[in-house]
């Protein structure tokens, strides 16, 4: 089984970006940490009929209403929990890690953080960035495959644009690349 996990996409509109529909349409499942912003991003993404998700702290208060907080779910035996906000750091992981094992899953896809992670230790941890609002990062979305009880991740990095902090890191590599050119 194909599965891909996204987050804080922040739509405003019921129009799936671009570069979305490619990766979305050949899965089998979407899961949706957070974030989509309104409740037409929602129906754009669940119109799919392959759409998990859970409400993200920038959701309207309709969809809050309408998702859960945490979700779990089971996929060819491995137990995959999802939530928005599972700790505040990208480095130090802990809380996520406790999280899991408190949801007592296999897998814990979050979100909030706006950059992509993929952490094996106890427990799968999985953030997927963001594919349309990255924060130190380009835009992205990771792919987990689950086939006979085991799961490989990886992540996608997609077309689109890059947080300001990617653009100066990018511009300071060149500069320096051609430097030392000379």
């Amino acid at each position: 089984m194909k599965l891909i996990a996204i987050s804080d996409t922040h739509l405003k509109t019921g129009e799936v970006p671009p570069q979305l529909q490619n990766i979305l349409k050949d899965c089998d499942l979407i899961v949706h940490a957070g974030d989509f912003s309104t409740v037409e991003a929602y129906q754009a993404f669940n119109a799919s009929g392959k759409l998990k998700a859970v409400a993200g702290n920038a959701d309207t208060f309709e969809l809050r209403q309408l998702l859960p907080e945490k979700l779990k779910f089971e996929v060819e035996g491995i137990r995959i929990g999802v939530v928005h906000e599972g700790g505040l750091s990208v480095i130090d992981t802990t809380a996520q890690g406790y999280l899991a094992r408190e949801m007592g899953v296999d897998v814990l896809i979050f979100g909030h953080l706006h950059r992509p992670l993929i952490e094996k230790k106890e427990v799968i941890l999985v953030c997927p960035g963001s594919p349309t609002k990255p924060r130190m990062s380009k835009p992205s979305a990771v792919e987990l495959i689950i086939e006979k009880g085991s799961i490989k991740g990886r992540i996608l990095t997609l077309e689109g644009d890059s947080c300001e902090y990617i653009r100066f890191q990018d511009a300071l590599k060149k500069q320096k690349e051609e430097e030392n050119r000379k």
